[in-house]
């Protein structure tokens, strides 16, 4: 079953449960899925609905502060919750002790001493750790491992 499969029975699944609020954030996520496909007219795969999906989580953290900053914690609430619904389907997060020996061992791959170094390490931070480690997480840890 892939991923899509597997958020639309989710979605059904919801629906019959009467669940407005998992059903509402299922379908824009599928609402954003089905706006790719139109946009750049190809057929998602797991990986770019990972992205989609992580664009999406990101997006509504974003949204969420700017809500805690303006005194707005009922619309906070529903981001959070929406990111609550959207993050069993992104891969398992490394903690911060295996990002940091990760980062670790690319740092020595790559040879860096020096923050100059560091869009090197960048460069293959991301490649390796895509969809398990953000790219503030692994740019803020890279510059602590180079100081």
């Amino acid at each position: 079953m892939t991923l899509r499969e597997k958020i639309n029975q989710e979605l059904k699944e919801a629906m019959k449960a009467k669940d407005s609020k998992k059903r509402d954030a299922l379908r824009l996520l599928t609402s954003a899925f089905k706006q790719i496909e139109v946009d750049e007219r190809k057929e998602l795969n797991d990986d770019d609905i990972v992205k989609i999906i992580q664009t999406q989580v990101k997006r509504r953290n974003d949204s969420a502060s700017q809500y805690k900053d303006a005194n707005r914690e009922d619309l906070m609430q529903i981001e959070l919750d929406e990111i609550a619904y959207y993050e069993p389907y992104l891969p398992k997060q490394l903690s911060d002790e295996e990002l940091v020996s990760a980062l670790k061992d690319i740092i020595a791959k790559v040879g860096a001493t020096t923050l100059k170094d560091m869009g090197k390490v960048m460069g293959m931070a991301s490649k390796e750790l895509a969809g398990s480690a953000d790219g503030k997480r692994i740019n803020e840890c890279v510059k602590t491992l180079l100081v």
